[in-house]
């Protein structure tokens, strides 16, 4: 018996061993380790098929009911509906099954087909042809039969079946060239690099003759981090170890580019691959309308269960005389004279709670989710937001935080790719105090290819020569360039010579190393190429230098730098480090120091990106030492990065300074128009960036986020270490505090004048002083307040040198401040994701440092320049179109509900409806639906070149404006008020009633029969039309559509009342509204009443309206006065023709 294995079941199963739990081991082709190695426990992994789907064909029904009842709203109508099955209430059940019914169903079939289409995409998925290895052969299968542990080899063009470990590729320097345009949409070339001891296994009988096995971390998220190590089993000697990193990894998802074939052993399958658990989806997101909205909802409940209980009690205090309870037309039963009062009581309460449900909007959800969907194409359709530069245009990725675009108080945003173009021009390098710029002009002659002009002192001697030509290599070699082949035998026969720039197109995750490598190229030295681990540059002398690759020390943004260690071909050993001055500097113990610090310090100023470049020879034994300090970590499964940063930060030191590199990242087009504008309507704008102060603060000036005038504040280390944290704030305070008081919202813009203007710049540092926890509690909470209270006060604010999770710390401190301003956070990079996930609205730029924050955004564009036009034109029309929309349902249900309630003091509190069933079923589905939709998805209450000239406006919705507490209660008198006319209206008007000789009764002044259902008819009637003009005269912006729907919705209702009792249906067990409507309509009076009271319930709002434009009038109600005939722009949704509001007020 082989006691290993149980050794092994024992140490794993009941030890707890924590590397099983960590990491798992896969066997390299289902092949069994040699003996003496660890026993072969076969695993279960899951299949290779992804499932994006959400339902089945069984489990759709019950799955989708349950997800869709655990809506309040719906699960509240699906208790009403129980009710009314279970008593004797005074409605149908149809009354309020119907719109449940009709609400659940749309869903559900909007659910259902997006599931169907996500099946379908998987089983195209899933049924793909993939080429196995099997004893030697390919073979071809189904992707879905795809296991863990099998070898796949994938052909040019095709992409990866699942996450693979790359093992040798057709290329002899083990190489494959993929894009990942699917994952994050970066559109480069990526070069990934296969195991070392396997590259040369190019034929499946090669691939298949390996024995190794691989352990690495369990799945998970991160498509740019991996750790494992591959164990390599020749003979019977003990295997060779191997670290594996991501750029050992083929994602799922990817497509091999410019490499004829690769051989990869499956690692993550199906579910378990990187792509399939970023189909997680992010959090959910709720914006201030919704809520509000749910708020709206809990006090219309609180009236309903009101209304219920005034009328259960008011019932039995009217039947507690006698012969009330139990008039001689309706004798009770034994059984009901025996039941018990309480019971009685409750069961009233149900029935009036049954009665009055119809105050809760239960078609106000669908309308806002059909309005939030279909309104999110206009910002996808929007040709001024399209750049035809990228051929990129705007993206919705989620429609559900339209609306927020119009209430956004502070914006955060980063700096490179957002305000910046991230487009990178090399202007000069600094070699020991030396300055050097390509094609200077010089005497009103372009020199190009210039060798360096010496813009300091005089020119180098033959010691500064050496280190100048140090410094080129240097930048020719520490970086992760790739050079495009653009002709693969020209790379076979020989390197190109010429040093002409054109004939090297240089690819990069990293713009600043492009620009680098082809400024140095224009002063004399050109990067090759990297050829079997040896990288080759091309000198001035047009001589090829070869250096050999021995290790490259990964940039990272903790550390700010990267260094490769490099053997040139006389044996010596050099390690070059380059980046961030801040990084540099202090590991620094010669050079020019002085000289390099203050032409930096100058570039930065000027706004241009600067990067300190340095080196040191290594003996042998030091890099012999080095190395096998990268490699234990490289190896190591637990903490690697942290092991890996240890031996970074163990190598990179006493090192000798070269010089600097200054580059240019020009400013986007019209990002200081954009941010003028934001300021302008009431938006604060913060700049978080990872630059140095002086850059950042350079491009602030630039952008006009700071001006000449502005008084600028720091609270940055250097000042920190002048005076205690506690000194600095409240120093700042008082500064700030000086004037008459804090800065008010309107001076956040900028505008005034006779106010100082505050800009606060602090740093990475200094803010983790400020958000640090301290032993007493208080006291760090009295900084952070201490510092929010100065940045409410200064009109813009710079945060540099700061750290990905610092961005996210800034934004969630704003965000949760007592204020609860309204965030929004817009970035281009995988740094900003964290803040654009943490901020309450997220947009990301579709830049140049890939696709990472237009995936995890709610909304991506083109240019930063786009942020205007969705802000103060898309996210104020959402803002104010769902608004109208939220306050109008509860309108005009109030008006819908109210007679109700007040028709019971009328019929002894009998229960008895006003309205017929089919009215009741129909009010919120057809008869008022279609209007309020068309109005909230296309009304423009001022024209869009008004909005993008004139920001202010902006300022008139903020804060939730037009659904705060005095609003709603505005609406919701109105519609009470309105209800009292159609009520008292009618009842006036069948005051004085007579019997006729057949029995009929008739009223005596408007002689008409008179009787319930044509007394609630006429209320319903004059309601219609009503709630109708209404919105009609809240529309300013009419088209045909607008026309059609009003006065449609309208014909739709006496068309359908006419058929409803002109004709006798057979299905019905009742005819109680034949000839009803037909009779009402054949009186005269009926209609002089009907337009008497639509009149009169329509004037205190128009009066109001009238009066409040006179008086006190908003800032978009001046700019309606000024331009009394819009020319309202075409929306690109439908082509539709324009005309004059006549109605609008």
């Amino acid at each position: 018996m082989d006691c290993s294995l149980v050794r092994t079941l024992v140490r794993r199963y009941c030890a707890g061993e924590e590397n099983w739990v960590d990491s798992r081991t896969i066997y390299v082709g289902h092949k069994e380790p040699p003996p003496g190695a660890e026993a072969y426990i076969p695993q279960r992994y899951p299949d290779n098929r992804i499932v994006s789907s959400k339902y089945t064909f069984w489990n759709f029904i019950p799955k989708n009911l349950f997800e869709q009842f655990r809506r309040i709203a719906n699960f509240y109508f699906l208790i009403i509906f129980l009710v009314q099955l279970i008593i004797d209430t005074p409605t149908s059940p149809v009354t309020s099954g119907l719109p449940l019914f009709f609400v659940i169903t749309v869903t559900a079939i909007k659910q259902g087909y997006e599931d169907w289409l996500r099946h379908k995409a998987d089983n195209a998925m899933n049924q793909c042809p993939v080429h196995f290895i099997q004893h030697g052969k390919l073979v071809r299968k189904q992707s879905r039969k795809l296991r863990v542990g099998d070898i796949v080899m994938v052909k040019e063009d095709e992409t990866f079946p699942c996450d693979l470990i790359f093992l040798s590729s057709n290329r002899a320097d083990g190489t494959c060239h993929v894009t990942t345009a699917s994952l994050d949409g970066e559109s480069s070339h990526k070069t990934h690099y296969a195991v070392q001891d396997t590259k040369g296994f190019h034929t499946e009988e090669d691939v298949d003759g390996l024995h190794a096995t691989i352990e690495c971390e369990q799945p998970q998220p991160d498509l740019y981090k991996f750790v494992g190590r591959i164990n390599v089993y020749n003979d019977l000697n003990d295997p060779v170890v191997r670290p594996l990193g991501s750029e050992n990894l083929l994602l799922r998802g990817a497509t091999l580019k410019n490499t004829e074939k690769i051989f990869g052993v499956a690692i993550y399958t199906g579910m378990e691959t990187k792509m399939a658990l970023n189909y997680q989806s992010k959090s959910q997101k709720r914006s201030a309308v919704e809520k509000s909205m749910n708020v709206f909802l809990v006090v219309y409940l609180c009236i309903l269960i009101s209304k219920a209980l005034i009328n259960t009690v008011l019932k039995y205090v009217w039947q507690s005389e006698p012969f009330r309870d139990e008039p001689w037309y309706n004798q009770k039963t034994e059984s009901e004279r025996q039941r018990n009062l309480f019971l009685r009581a409750f069961t009233d309460f149900l029935a009036f709670m049954v009665l009055f449900n119809y105050i809760i909007p239960v078609s106000m959800y669908v309308t806002v989710e059909m309005q939030k969907f279909l309104g999110s194409y206009f910002i996808s359709w929007d040709e001024d937001m399209f750049d035809e530069e990228t051929g990129e245009g705007p993206l919705v990725n989620t429609s559900d935080l339209n609306e927020e675009l119009g209430q956004v108080e502070y914006i955060f945003t980063d700096k490179t790719g957002t305000l910046t173009e991230n487009n990178m021009a090399f202007k000069e390098c600094c070699i020991e105090g030396h300055v050097y710029v390509p094609h200077v002009i010089c005497n009103g002659q372009v020199l190009p290819d210039s060798s360096g002009i010496d813009m300091i002192d005089s020119s180098p001697g033959v010691s500064g020569r050496e280190r100048e030509e140090l410094f080129f290599r240097a930048i020719c070699l520490c970086h992760t360039v790739q050079v495009k082949e653009d002709d693969p035998e020209d790379t076979i026969d020989g390197p190109r010579k010429s040093p002409d720039s054109k004939s090297c197109v240089y690819i990069s995750s990293s713009p600043d190393e492009v620009a680098l490598v082809e400024g140095v190229q224009r002063l004399g030295f050109t990067y090759l190429r990297l050829k079997d681990n040896y990288m080759e540059i091309l000198n001035r002398e047009n001589d090829i230098e070869r250096f050999e690759l021995l290790e490259v020390l990964s940039f990272d943004s903790v550390r700010r730098r990267m260094s490769v260690i490099v053997k040139s071909a006389t044996g010596e050993i050099y390690l070059f480090c380059k980046g961030a001055d801040s990084s540099i500097f202090p590991r620094v113990i010669e050079g020019k120091v002085d000289q390099v610090r203050c032409r930096v310090e100058r570039n930065a100023v000027e706004g241009l990106r600067t990067l300190c470049v340095a080196y040191k020879r290594l003996i042998p034994e030091e890099y012999e030492a080095a190395c096998n300090l990268l490699q234990a970590a490289k190896v190591a499964l637990q903490d690697r990065e942290k092991k890996l940063a240890e031996a970074y930060e163990h190598i990179e030191k006493d090192l000798i300074l070269l010089g600097a590199t200054a580059v240019e990242d020009r400013l986007q087009e019209k990002a200081a128009d954009t941010i003028e504008a934001l300021q302008k309507a009431g938006i604060k704008v913060w700049v978080l960036t990872g630059d140095k102060m002086e850059t950042a603060a350079a491009t602030c000036y630039a952008c006009k986020l700071f001006r000449r005038s502005t008084q600028l504040l720091e609270l940055t280390t250097k000042k920190i270490e002048e005076q205690s944290l506690h000194d600095v704030l409240f120093e700042l305070s008082k500064t700030v505090l000086r004037c008459s008081g804090s800065l008010t919202r309107d001076t956040f813009s900028g505008l005034s004048t006779d106010m100082h203007d505050y800009g606060l710049i602090i740093d990475g540092a200094a803010l983790s002083l400020i958000m640090k926890p301290r032993e007493d509690g208080s006291s760090s909470s009295n900084y952070r307040e201490l510092f929010l209270e100065i940045c409410r006060n200064c009109s813009a604010v710079l945060c540099c040198r700061m750290a990905p999770l610092q961005k996210a710390q800034i934004v969630k401190l704003i965000k949760f401040s007592k204020e609860h301003p309204i965030t929004l956070a817009v970035g281009d990079g995988a740094n900003d994701v964290s803040m654009i996930l943490e901020a309450h609205v997220g947009i990301g730029v579709i830049g140049k440092e890939g696709r990472q924050a237009a995936r995890n955004s709610d909304y991506a564009i083109p240019k930063f320049k786009h942020l205007k036009k969705m802000l103060l034109v898309h996210g104020h029309f959402y803002y104010i179109r769902i608004s109208e929309l939220v306050q109008y349902f509860f309108y005009k249900n109030v008006c819908f509900i109210f007679p109700q309630f007040l028709y019971q003091f009328f019929c002894g509190f009998s229960q008895q409806t006003l309205y017929d069933t089919a009215y009741l079923t129909l009010y919120n589905i057809s008869f008022t639906s279609l209007p309020i939709l068309l109005y909230s998805l296309m009304e423009q209450h001022v024209s869009i070149e008004v909005l993008k000239r004139d920001p202010t406006l902006y300022r008139d919705i903020a804060k939730n404006a037009l659904l705060r507490w005095r609003v709603f209660i505005y609406w919701t008198f109105l519609g009470v008020f309105d209800a009292l006319v159609f009520f008292f209206g009618a009842y006036f008007m069948f005051e004085n009633t007579t019997v006729t000789s057949n029995g009929q009764i008739m009223t005596t002044n408007i002689n008409m029969m008179f009787g319930n259902w044509t007394f609630g008819t006429l209320v319903f009637t004059v309601m219609v039309f009503t709630v109708t003009l209404k919105l009609a005269l809240d529309t300013h912006y009419w088209t045909w559509i607008n026309h059609f729907v009003i006065w449609g919705s309208l014909l739709f209702y006496v068309v359908f009342s006419l058929l409803w009792g002109g004709i006798i249906w057979p299905f019905l067990s009742y005819q109680r509204m034949y000839y009803v409507f037909i009779h009402m309509l054949s009186s005269g009076p009926a209609w002089l009443g009907i337009t008497l009271l639509v009149t009169v319930s329509l004037l205190p709002d128009v009066l109001k309206k009238v009066l409040c434009r006179q008086l006190w009038p908003t800032a978009t109600e001046r700019t309606q006065a000024r331009n009394k005939c819009l020319s309202v722009e075409q929306p690109t949704v439908f082509m539709l023709s324009q005309t004059s509001s006549g109605l609008s007020f």
